[in-house]
């Protein structure tokens, strides 16, 4: 299993799954994608659903990982898996479920690890993928990472007495809600460094790629990082989009569509693809909030990225991005594997006009072949979302989750439909409070998230690339 850059014109330097791991963005600038996704075909399917049901999810993240790299024993990946989805982080062996809502919809629960979002999943493992890789070859690591909310906190958690990994996270100012920041800048740990960022996700986007960009800088501090960037991310995603087929099919041939609310395109992709490896999807119904760069993409076939002035400020602010990093991987399967193609759009055409049109065959192609189709939630949506299903079955879902409720509304009456949760709603106080009048409980291990100090670095308006890389030095430990 060997992958290439989705910029690698004539695929010149391919690399192992544990080389990716610790490299994140390519050299050239692009993301990595397998040259050969491994397949799924009835008789895997009917294999993973008997180990499903008598393994539980640890043994399922094992079997299809496994698939994805044969340089890590497979014993060692088993004892990864295992030590990263316990009972006592996950609260049940199987760590997702499903709920019915009614009508044929489903919420896809994957909320319930250490710090209540479903990037817990993917970050507890790639914790353990880069402890295991980092110690097998004798090296540290610093990670940068960006977050609009909740990739922080789960990958710090994560990454917390991990010897050899250091993180460096960028946040943007004033744009996440006092729990979300409480988790994050809450940490006293010189593991993890807070960096605050004037401006939108996107300009912490930004600066996480230039610093991964610069080859000399990223060799001298051994920089990773763990955005969705990382290969590793989508593969360990793709594990609770088979769990929850699992979990609500009756056979293995029967097809669920799934509703992803999504804002940098990685949850999303990872059902893209499960699908293209052969699990029986129907539909990807794509939920964007007002930033809805992705939906016009997915209606329009013309992707327009936004500046940070014109990234909106909303009330599902996880997705609140203009610029989405995974879409390049999508664009690349696209064009079936045309990285001349994908470089052109993404090294030139989109950083000179911020457009890239492919409308015509290529969404007719996105929409028929791969099943994607997509809409659009507002403020005023969501709100009535949260309290049209608290009034009719007594559940509390958090703003994003309720993006994708509403759209997934508009696509009922075919295959049985799954919304995947994105977080627990105790992250979103004001705006559940908005809804229903009054907030979310409080789960007891979150009681203390808002008392505890802030520790954080704060960039300055003006601060650029090099600042950042300045406070990066002084900081890593030795």
């Amino acid at each position: 299993m060997m992958y290439l850059s989705t910029r690698d014109v004539g695929a010149q330097s391919p690399a192992g799954f544990s080389d990716i791991l610790l490299e994140g963005l390519a050299p050239d600038g692009g993301l990595y994608w397998p040259q050969t996704l491994p397949r799924l075909g009835r008789g895997e399917r009917r294999d993973l659903r008997r180990l499903y049901a008598d393994w539980g999810y640890p043994r399922l993240a094992w079997a299809v990982l496994r698939r994805f790299t044969d340089d890590i024993p497979e014993d060692d990946l088993w004892s990864l898996c295992r030590r990263a989805y316990t009972t006592a982080k996950f609260g049940s062996p199987d760590a997702v479920s499903v709920a019915e809502l009614g009508d044929g919809l489903w919420l896809g629960r994957l909320s319930n690890g250490p710090t209540a979002a479903f990037k817990d999943l993917a970050m507890q493992l790639l914790a353990e993928l880069f402890e295991y890789e980092l110690e097998r070859r004798q090296q540290r690591m610093t990670i940068i990472g960006a977050t609009s909310g909740d990739t922080g906190s789960a990958a710090e958690v994560a990454m917390l007495g991990k010897s050899r990994v250091q993180v460096f996270m960028l946040s943007p100012q004033g744009r996440m809600t006092p729990f979300q920041r409480g988790q994050m800048y809450g940490l006293d740990d010189p593991g993890i460094v807070n960096i605050t960022v004037p401006g939108s996700f996107d300009d912490c986007q930004d600066l996480v790629k230039a610093v991964s960009s610069d080859a000399d800088f990223k060799a001298a501090h051994a920089i990773g990082t763990v955005n969705s960037i990382n290969w590793a991310r989508l593969a360990a995603q793709v594990v609770y989009y088979i769990a929850l087929w699992l979990e609500l099919s009756a056979d293995d041939d029967e097809s669920v569509s799934f509703c992803v609310p999504t804002g940098n395109f990685g949850n999303i992709l990872s059902g893209h693809i499960a699908r293209q490896m052969g699990l029986p999807i129907e539909q990807l119904i794509l939920a964007t909030n007002e930033n809805n760069v992705l939906a016009e993409f997915f209606v329009s076939g013309v992707y327009r990225v936004r500046s940070s002035a014109q990234t909106l400020v909303t009330s599902s602010p996880s997705m609140d991005i203009s610029k989405a990093s995974n879409f390049e991987r999508f664009v690349f399967d696209l064009l079936d594997h045309d990285a001349a193609q994908t470089a052109r759009l993404f090294g030139q055409v989109l950083p000179e006009t911020g457009v890239i049109d492919l409308s015509g065959p290529l969404l007719a192609r996105a929409q028929r072949r791969y099943g994607f189709v997509a809409g659009t939630s507002t403020h005023a949506d969501r709100l009535a979302t949260i309290r049209r299903l608290h009034q009719r079955t007594g559940l509390i879902i958090d703003p994003h989750t309720a993006d994708g409720v509403h759209v997934a509304q508009s696509h009922l009456g075919g295959p049985k439909l799954i919304t995947l949760e994105t977080a627990l709603p105790v992250k979103f106080a004001h705006t559940i409070a908005a809804a229903i009048g009054r907030p979310a409980p409080t789960p007891p291990r979150f009681a203390r998230v808002l008392d505890t100090p802030a520790h954080t670095i704060d960039l300055a308006e003006g601060d650029d690339v090099e600042r950042l890389k300045q406070i990066i030095a002084a900081h890593v430990r030795d």
